[in-house]
């Protein structure tokens, strides 16, 4: 029902008119994409999804770095 009565006005309107409507419109899907594209990937995503991008993300970490050495595990050495 709205959208017929929408189509019978929207073919009463001029050219300046309808370029408002369509201007309008693009505005609405612009803030409509900007909503959808704050949500956090992590609260959008599926676990899947977000298991996935941790092993890519992990992947692309530097294999050659040296580790931590044996007494940065020590309680003791904290306590020194």
């Amino acid at each position: 029902m709205l959208r017929e009565d929408l189509k019978k006005e929207l073919d009463k309107l001029n050219d300046e008119q309808l370029k408002k409507i369509a201007d309008f419109i693009a505005f609405i899907e612009c803030q409509s994409r900007q909503v959808a594209s704050s949500v956090p990937f992590w609260q959008s995503a599926t676990p899947s999804e977000r298991a996935r991008e941790f092993r890519e993300w992990a992947i692309q970490l530097p294999k050659g770095s040296p580790s931590l050495p044996d007494e940065a595990f020590s309680r003791d050495s904290i306590y020194e």
